[in-house]
């Protein structure tokens, strides 16, 4: 039943209901047609024999569509009560899960949640549009960078699955060889800040108002703190961008945050 409970809720009710008719009525009808002179007399007991696993079968058909319409506006929930980036944290692993695949659902993208990823690793979702079929990984690591091993076991993957593009979820950040592993490949590394971007606008173009969740000092070095509503868009490639300070002269200034694989910069005062 967990398959048809991955399901939408409104296809576990179908499914329910067609099974029924097939065990209670289906099979003894097709018996009595084609069984002949050995079988056809089954197939007019068969009908009342099976009634009890018909409705076993359809209720739990039924219970399965329960769970899944639950986990649907579980999903909702999560993604329209997403208001900073302290609100993508407090939420545990599988819900950070529910909430990532919720984000590609707002997208146009079919979902398939596998439960193969687990809390350590592996492919946590397979996303499907226009066609193409990609892999997503969610790492809710608040202290932690995503290293290249992680990048390269992804890509590892693309062809025993025969998908498109990988893409990874992170609260942390990546790593330098892990960025550089990734460039010019089908690899996209999505950090929080981009991923509290797709949700706003998701909340925005359905006109979900975000609710303020609960606030937590943040686990952040401090140039990463300043309030998401003043963080400026990339002059480059539109994306989020990140404050940061010059190595050499410590001037501060906006950077990319999907540097290096786009380098815009703006002045910044703190």
């Amino acid at each position: 039943m967990d398959e048809v409970a991955s399901w939408p809720w409104q296809l576990g009710i179908l499914a329910g209901i067609v099974a029924f008719l097939i065990i209670r009525y289906g099979i003894g009808a097709w018996l009595s047609a084609a069984g002949g002179p050995v079988l056809g007399p089954v197939g007019l007991q068969i009908g009342g024999i099976s009634a009890p696993f018909a409705w076993i079968v359809m209720l739990a058909c039924w219970l399965a569509a329960a769970v899944s319409w639950g986990n649907a506006r579980k999903r909702r929930s999560l993604h329209d009560t997403r208001s900073d980036l302290d609100s993508l944290a407090d939420i545990s692993w599988r819900e950070f899960e529910m909430l990532v695949g919720e984000s590609f659902r707002r997208q146009g993208y079919e979902v398939l949640e596998t439960g193969l990823g687990g809390k350590d690793g592996g492919i946590d979702l397979v996303v499907s549009k226009g066609g193409r079929r990609e892999l997503v990984q969610c790492k809710q690591w608040k202290r932690r960078q995503v290293g290249v091993a992680t990048v390269r076991e992804m890509w590892g993957l693309v062809d025993h699955h025969a998908a498109d593009a990988v893409h990874i979820v992170s609260l942390g950040d990546f790593t330098a060889d892990a960025a550089r592993f990734a460039s010019g490949k089908p690899i996209q590394l999505i950090t929080e800040r981009e991923l509290l971007d797709r949700i706003r606008a998701a909340q925005t173009a359905a006109g979900a108002a975000p609710v303020a969740g609960p606030r937590r000092e943040s686990v952040k070095a401090p140039q990463y703190a300043a309030p998401v509503d003043d963080v400026p868009v990339c002059p480059v490639c539109a994306g989020a961008m990140r404050r940061r300070h010059n190595g050499r002269t410590r001037e501060p200034f906006w950077g990319c945050a999907r540097y290096p694989h786009c380098r815009g910069t703006m002045p910044a005062s703190f």
